[in-house]
């Protein structure tokens, strides 16, 4: 019988290339917008394509400047047209406005999928 021996605990694993979704449904000054925002930074570090949906109140954040750096830094943002309509706010360049279809296709072509609400 053979062992097979696996990379060391803890050892970094080569995600470049990996695609990551996320969803934010919580307003833009709640932690959990702020942690989404610090994850999809940390993957696109690390090399990872990251996906990133805002939906109901998180779609008042687009035009939050930390979110548009990432953005211009590479980020594929997208956010929902029903919440943009339901609450007045205008649909702009600082994201692809979409709906849920969207959301449906980034879950099913990531690797990894994570919602903060």
């Amino acid at each position: 019988m053979t062992l097979r021996v696996g990379p060391p605990y803890g050892a970094r694993v080569e995600l470049r290339g990996r695609k990551l979704g996320i969803l934010i449904a919580c307003k833009p000054d709640q932690p959990g917008f702020l942690h989404g925002l610090g994850l999809a930074g940390a993957a696109m570090k690390r090399g990872v394509n990251v996906y990133l949906y805002c939906i109901d109140e998180a779609v008042a954040g687009v035009a939050d400047s930390e979110l548009q750096k990432l953005k211009a830094a590479g980020l594929n943002l997208y956010a929902c047209a029903y919440g943009a309509h339901k609450r007045n706010i205008a649909l702009t360049d600082y994201a692809t406005f979409a709906g849920l279809t969207v959301v449906n296709d980034i879950i099913a072509g990531t690797d990894k999928f994570v919602s903060f609400n």
